[in-house]
C-alpha cells in the first residue's frame, strides 16, 4: 500500500545549474511543510552521487510541486 504525501510548492527558477541550491530549496520546502523525514530522504537520494543534474531535477518533481 502506497502512502500519499502532500507535495508542497517549490520555486526553482533562478537556481539553474546549481544542483546544491536546488536540493536546498526542495529540502526547505519539505521541512516548512512539516515533512522532516521526507526532506532527509530526498537530500540523501539527491546527494548520493547516483543521479545526474537532470535526474536530480526529475527527483525534485517526485517530492515537490515545482514551478
Amino acid at each position: 500500500m502506497s502512502e500519499e504525501f502532500n507535495k508542497p510548492f517549490c520555486q526553482l527558477t533562478g537556481e539553474d545549474g546549481n544542483v546544491f541550491a536546488v536540493i536546498g530549496r526542495v529540502q526547505r520546502a519539505l521541512k516548512k511543510d512539516g515533512q522532516l523525514e521526507r526532506a532527509t530522504e530526498f537530500a540523501k537520494k539527491a546527494m548520493s552521487g547516483d543521479y545526474t543534474y537532470d535526474e536530480v531535477l526529475q527527483l525534485c518533481h517526485e517530492y515537490v510541486d515545482v514551478h
